[in-house]
């Protein structure tokens, strides 16, 4: 396995998709009901198998990923052929920038001496969507890159 099994909610919310999965095996539901009970392993190395197929497809439509914590932000642009950081760090120990106070302090604040700013770039290894796989591992959620490319102007522009 690549990546790792979908959960039972993901599974269940894609079950249409599991279903498609399995015609194109040549698999019925009856089939697929008798592997279940008769040959768990097979059973469980077919829900691998999508699980991987579902993280490819997702993973290659990735464009951005943030990563917020406390007192910082890491925030991606997955291009084709890099990945692109613009990282933010808080050093007032008051702010938590996972709450609506501390955020808020942080877009009237994020010009102050208080915020750091670093930009960086990095090639891919020689799989790109496990690049985008570790970081979402690493606490990284997909979004539609709103705060990197408002970023990405102030930093252009200052």
């Amino acid at each position: 396995m690549k990546y790792i099994r979908l959960t039972k909610e993901q599974l269940e919310e894609l079950h249409p998709e599991f279903i498609n999965f399995l015609a194109t095996q040549s698999i019925t539901k009856e089939e697929w009901d008798t592997i279940k009970k008769e040959k768990p392993k097979v059973a469980e190395e077919e829900l691998d198998i999508f699980s991987d197929l579902v993280w490819e497809g997702v993973l290659t439509k990735v464009s951005y990923l943030e990563n917020i914590s406390k007192d910082q932000m890491h925030l991606f642009h997955l291009t084709d052929k890099e990945m692109k950081l613009i990282s933010v760090k808080v050093m007032n120990p008051e702010v938590d920038l996972t709450t609506s106070v501390g955020f808020a302090w942080f877009k009237k604040n994020w010009q102050s001496d208080f915020v750091e700013y670093l930009t960086a770039s990095k090639a891919y290894t020689d799989d790109k969507n496990v690049d985008k796989f570790l970081l979402l591992q690493q606490g990284a959620v997909i979004t539609k890159g709103e705060l990197y490319q408002w970023f990405e102007k102030v930093i252009v522009t200052s």
